[in-house]
């Protein structure tokens, strides 16, 4: 039939993303792509048991696995007769009327969190969501049961990072390293894009799962396009997100995930647009060492820039860096790499990538390649580079002079920085001893906070500034130079003492935390 039209092209598929040509292809969009089909994992299909490992637990595993490197998440379902959502949905309506109760007159917060940590006893005056407990009992074995799934589809025993948890159930008098945080907050209408005020997170544990009655994050996947993440929500359903903790650990092989939370204000928004969330947080315990040494045992290939480094540490690092990832619409071409893997530091590069020991008798083997402690032992017994993998005479090798007198000056001066990173943890903690014993209603480990239209009621640290109140920037190592020495406005106040500034002549906008910011002479004059 020459006269008949040409068939119609098909429509894509409902999820499809169309392919960029642009150079600025690789940026993350600060539009949301449309929700993809995050695959929908059954909870009890990954729970570990007893006996020969069957074809559903396999798939399952698969499954997980598959989502988390295409997506950067994945969704677990809880069984609809069980337990878990009785618990899920209580607790969701719980934190509901808990934040509703804080507000006078009858009104709704516009936003509000509690943390919850296992065994913190409640101070004087605190008074917690109910069923906290519950809710914190049944995510924790859910989150321990992803975990394991996780392991073993990287080959390793499903309790391999058992030893870097707390203790179930915890000793008697001990606090949890998890925490579990019930928040409130606007949920994201379909119409409505993500506010500019919503900060981009990196989750410092090993695996986070959240329930909510109403969508609210945004998840960025590995080719740097944020997607509505949570748009199928309910208590029957965990958001799964992997974290930093466990991305060390496993050499970046389950990368951690990029998200952000909506934070609009929803003291105009009706009760059905309010979103209630649980979100519980599997974090290593407080004296546990983070390290590879579960991948190098099953043979993965690691790089260098992973070493031994303590939980403690790592979670001081994480505060002062990943959390100061500006918005993404704020972002250029260039700062998008910072987001990649990095490239290997001089610490990593002056230690051995085995022990985690400075290389203070490192060698020069015939390939060129230099080596010390744990893997020169294996190079010598193996005779063979550990790099190129060329052959090596064990009878070759060459002390490294240069190498081992940059390795010692680096190790006095990492040990000078942990030395003043432990006084300042004390210093810290002595300055929030001193203002719990005079606020009657503080807490050690937790923290509530409810907007109370435009009065904001915070039972946790108090810091020096306040919002409208003009600072200096006199910075500190991960300051931006062109922000040192800066007059600046404080508008508005973030957790963990970080304050959203706009610096005066320029009008630019920066978030940092309140260690880098100092008191103007004239603003003390003032408040005298």
């Amino acid at each position: 039939m020459n006269g008949a039209p040409p068939p119609a092209a098909p429509p894509p598929p409902p999820h499809s993303t169309i392919p960029r040509s642009s150079p600025h292809s690789l940026n993350l969009l600060s539009v949301p792509s449309p929700p993809p089909p995050l695959t929908r994992i059954k909870l009890s299909d990954i729970t570990p048991y007893d006996g020969a490992c069957s074809s559903t637990y396999l798939r399952a595993v698969n499954a997980l696995s598959s989502s988390l490197t295409r997506h950067n998440a994945a969704v677990l379902e809880l069984a609809s007769t069980g337990e878990d959502v009785a618990v899920m949905r209580c607790a969701l309506e719980s934190v509901r009327m808990y934040f509703k109760a804080l507000v006078t007159g009858g009104g709704m917060p516009s936003r509000g969190f509690y943390v919850y940590r296992a065994g913190r006893s409640l101070d004087d005056g605190e008074i917690s969501p109910p069923c906290m407990s519950e809710v914190f009992r049944h995510l924790g074995k859910a989150a321990r049961t992803v975990l394991s799934a996780i392991s073993r589809h990287l080959r390793l025993h499903t309790d391999a990072f058992s030893d870097l948890l707390d203790d179930t159930p915890l000793p008697p008098g001990e606090i949890s390293s998890s925490r579990l945080v019930a928040s409130f907050s606007s949920c994201l209408l379909p119409d409505q894009k993500m506010s500019d005020r919503s900060t981009n997170e990196i989750e410092k544990g090993f695996v986070t799962l959240i329930v909510s009655d109403n969508p609210g994050i945004q998840v960025c996947n590995p080719n740097g396009h944020w997607y509505l993440a949570d748009s199928d929500v309910g208590p029957a359903n965990l958001l799964l997100l992997t974290g930093k903790a466990l991305s060390h650990c496993t050499a970046g092989l389950r990368p951690a995930a990029l998200y952000r939370t909506f934070t609009g204000d929803s003291s105009s928004s009706s009760n059905t647009n309010l979103r209630a969330s649980l979100m519980f947080k599997l974090m290593p315990k407080a004296n546990a060492v983070l390290d590879c040494s579960r991948i190098i045992s099953v043979e993965h290939c690691i790089p260098q820039s992973y070493q031994p480094i303590s939980a403690s540490q790592i979670m001081d690092e994480l505060s002062e860096e990943d959390d100061m990832i500006p918005n993404q619409s704020q972002k250029t071409s260039q700062e998008v790499h910072t987001d990649l893997p990095r490239e290997p530091s001089l610490l990593s590069v002056l230690s051995d990538s085995s022990s985690g020991a400075f290389l203070e008798d490192a060698m020069v083997v015939s390939c060129g390649h230099s080596f010390g402690g744990q893997t020169l032992k294996k190079v010598i017994e193996m005779a063979r580079c550990a790099i190129c993998h060329a052959e090596v005479d064990p009878k070759s090798l060459i002390p490294n002079i240069a190498l081992r007198a940059a390795a010692t000056v680096v190790k006095v001066e990492n040990a000078r920085r942990l030395d003043h990173i432990a006084t300042l943890r004390k210093r810290k903690r002595e300055e929030g001893e001193q203002i719990n014993g005079t606020r009657p209603f503080g807490k050690d480990n937790g923290e509530t906070a409810a907007d109370l239209g435009g009065l904001q009621l915070f039972q946790g640290a108090q810091f020096p500034f306040s919002v409208n109140e003009k600072v200096l920037i006199k910075g500190n190592r991960r300051t931006p130079e062109k922000f040192v020495g800066r007059e600046a406005v404080i508008t508005s106040q973030s957790l963990n003492g970080w304050f959203l500034l706009k610096i005066l002549d320029t009008g630019e906008s920066v978030r940092l935390q309140y260690r880098s910011l100092q008191k103007l002479p004239s603003t003390q004059a003032s408040n005298r």
